[in-house]
């Protein structure tokens, strides 16, 4: 993913009603705008805002069928979200377990600091 599409998913994630609508997609798979209405104590205005910023980011998509909507979590863009947090996992162990204080120098994590950091 490029730094900007993962903007755009952390972004659209940030709001705590837009994540609540993202485990209500996880947990039921593909789900109507009106089930995902009754769920949420939002308007249908209020609902389609927060899927058309879901949508723009990649993170969920839409699929019409008549005059519903019927929305899931696009499973490449989340495979690509696991594949980028496994990579920063895996660069975070590589560095040390991160119980060091902030600022803390490679020598100190090995205990045998010298240095003024």
């Amino acid at each position: 993913m490029t730094d900007d599409q993962l903007r755009a998913v952390f972004k659209a994630l940030a709001d705590a009603r837009r994540l609540a609508i993202v485990h209500m997609l996880e947990r039921g798979g593909e789900v109507c705008a009106c089930d995902l209405l009754d769920g949420l104590d939002i308007t249908q205005p209020t609902l389609s805002h927060h899927m058309k910023v879901l949508c723009d980011s990649g993170l969920v998509r839409c699929r019409k069928d008549s005059r519903w909507c019927y929305y899931s979590v696009d499973a490449g863009v989340a495979r690509k979200m696991s594949a980028a947090f496994a990579l920063l996992a895996n660069t975070a162990s590589d560095a040390g377990d991160g119980d060091e204080p902030a600022g803390a120098c490679s020598c100190a994590r090995r205990g045998s600091c010298d240095c003024s950091n």
